[in-house]
């Protein structure tokens, strides 16, 4: 039976740039990290270091070359935030592309993109 999802991998062109990326802008942290072959590594991020899923970065050289029969779509991703306003608010002043934040009935939402243009959601319950 499965229990949780453990990891969510996301194949990138910029790698150096999307580990900045998530870790500057983003504040995640690095979990790991792991030297592959011919100088391609992993990199593990997550918004805490005891966050339950973590996300693995990969260049999508390394897995057109070593996994051609995995797609290199960028998932669909919703986070989570307690504070959206403040995040909604820094996003923008760092000159980060975001969406209009949006009142739902449940949770607001708005969009973000990271610098290769790949869109990813955050999301707050309405209390």
């Amino acid at each position: 039976m499965i229990k949780s999802l453990k990891q969510v991998m996301l194949y990138v062109e910029k790698f150096n740039d999307t580990v900045e990326f998530f870790t500057e802008d983003l504040r995640f942290v690095i979990l790991d990290e792991m030297e592959l072959v011919e100088g391609f590594k992993s990199v593990t991020i997550a918004p805490s270091i005891d966050n339950e899923t973590e996300i693995v970065l990969f260049d999508k050289k390394f897995i057109k070359k070593y996994s051609p029969e995995v797609s290199l779509e960028t998932p669909s991703l919703m986070f989570n935030t307690t504070d959206i306003d403040k995040l909604y608010t820094e996003l923008k002043a760092k000159e980060i592309t975001v969406s209009e934040l949006v009142d739902m009935q449940n949770f607001r939402v708005f969009n973000f993109s990271d610098r290769e243009g790949n869109y990813f959601a955050v999301s707050e319950l309405n209390q």
